[in-house]
């Protein structure tokens, strides 16, 4: 079962998917939470997992998945990335006011994962042309 799951987190996608899921998980539960107990705004509860799911997210995309050290420039990029995915699942979000809060904040993290993987690969952590993946 151990080399079944080394095999699979071999895979830079895989390990994405892995970090993705968990900072998905974290912005969920930090979003909930604020619309449950504090009776946020959707927008101001996704703004608050967005910001913990991110820390979590630029540590453990940098070195677990892309395997890169912790650059300003990276995460600048970074943030540039989520930041954008962000404001354009919140457009999306809007779209769909009249729908309950719980499924806005699912539609809003679940869009992010397939948007920043392509950017991130392509962009924010892409390596000279002598580089391998």
């Amino acid at each position: 079962m151990k080399g079944i799951l080394l095999r699979i987190l071999h895979h830079k996608i895989t390990r994405f998917v892995f970090v993705g899921g968990l900072a998905t998980l974290t912005h969920i539960v930090v979003a909930f939470s604020a619309i449950y107990f504090f009776a946020i705004p959707v927008f101001i509860a996704n703004i608050f997992g967005f910001s913990v799911a991110f820390g979590l997210s630029y540590l453990m995309q940098s070195l677990f998945v892309f395997k890169q050290s912790l650059t300003r420039k990276n995460a600048c990029r970074f943030f540039i990335v989520q930041f954008s995915a962000l404001l354009i699942s919140q457009i999306t979000s809007g779209l769909f006011e009249t729908t309950n809060n719980y499924i806005q904040t699912l539609l809003i993290v679940f869009m992010l994962p397939v948007i920043t993987y392509l950017i991130h690969n392509l962009w924010t952590y892409k390596q000279g042309p002598s580089a391998h993946s």
